[in-house]
């Protein structure tokens, strides 16, 4: 039989195994790229319509903020049980997070069958962001799955996303993969980092994170709003940062939970107060913050920068 060109010619029984086995795992990697894609545009267009809706919906008033509630109830009753309303919210918040899926070749390919359902309409251009990356959101639509953009929405700002989108794809990250490099703040780590590559390499070499790559060298604490004067004591300084808690949680951090202040201990039948007692979901342990006098001479010289040493 004459070889199309386009193939390789199979000489060993060896070879011919190896090849089948090759091509079958290509083309079920293949459907499985598909079945994601088709899954997540499933959802954008879920998303999309119940935006529609809460805008232009005649009826909406009478559901309000049982809207998500009242949607999977009636999709449970019509035996598509599987949407939830946890599922819903995050369908819209997807929509809104990524506007211009639609107008991606992948997606095209799929919804001009849909269309000719009459399924789908042709949404109104206000949805849409100017579209102007295109190729970057066609590549996203083919090489994650929604499991990756429910991560990829964790994530409190557009830069910090951009970034988790082109590590993930460049590296091929899994959604596990995915979680720990946004719950350890790579993006945030490799920002002030001066060798940005070599925390990106330890982050793919390393299964957990070390505390260094999770504690930062200096704290910015001018929210505490202590007005620069001879001196500070401690306790001062720890009221202040009680009344500031959350701000001081967000400066600390990801991962922290307060605990205790003025935590007793006991070493060696000595009595010890610990100042702050912080829990580290990440690192799963207690992290023990003793304020220090000599903090009020770095708040005199530089306002509002505590050094953690």
């Amino acid at each position: 039989m004459k070889s199309n060109s386009n193939f390789e010619v199979i000489h060993s029984f060896d070879k011919l195994t190896k090849v089948i086995t090759e091509t079958n795992s290509f083309f079920l990697n293949k459907s499985q790229q598909q079945v994601n894609t088709a899954l997540t545009l499933r959802n954008w267009i879920i998303g999309f319509y119940i935006a529609v809706y809460e805008q232009s919906g005649k009826d909406r008033a009478k559901y309000g903020k049982q809207l998500f509630k009242s949607i999977a109830d009636k999709l449970s009753q019509k035996g598509l049980q599987s949407i939830r309303e946890r599922h819903l919210y995050l369908c819209k918040d997807f929509f809104l997070a990524y506007p211009g899926i639609l107008r991606t070749v992948s997606a095209k390919s799929y919804l001009d069958d849909f269309q000719h359902a009459g399924i789908l309409r042709t949404p109104s251009a206000e949805f849409f962001e100017d579209g102007k990356d295109q190729a970057g959101i066609d590549q996203l639509l083919t090489s994650l799955s929604f499991s990756h953009f429910i991560e990829l929405l964790k994530t409190d700002s557009k830069a910090k996303r951009k970034f988790y989108e082109i590590q993930a794809i460049k590296n091929n990250w899994s959604v596990r993969d995915l979680k720990r490099a946004i719950e350890s703040l790579l993006c945030e780590r490799t920002g002030i980092s001066s060798n940005k590559d070599k925390v990106l390499d330890d982050f793919i070499q390393q299964s957990v994170p070390q505390p260094d790559q999770v504690f930062r060298n200096t704290y910015l604490l001018e929210f505490l709003g202590l007005e620069q004067r001879e001196s500070y004591n401690e306790s001062e300084l720890e009221e202040s940062i009680i009344s500031n808690l959350q701000r001081f949680l967000l400066e600390m951090g990801r991962g922290f939970c307060f605990e205790a202040r003025q935590k007793r201990i006991t070493f060696d039948n000595k009595h010890y107060r610990i100042d702050l007692v912080f829990y580290h979901r990440i690192l799963k342990c207690h992290v023990l913050v003793e304020l220090l006098c000599c903090a009020q001479h770095i708040i005199q010289k530089q306002p509002g920068i505590v050094n953690d040493d």
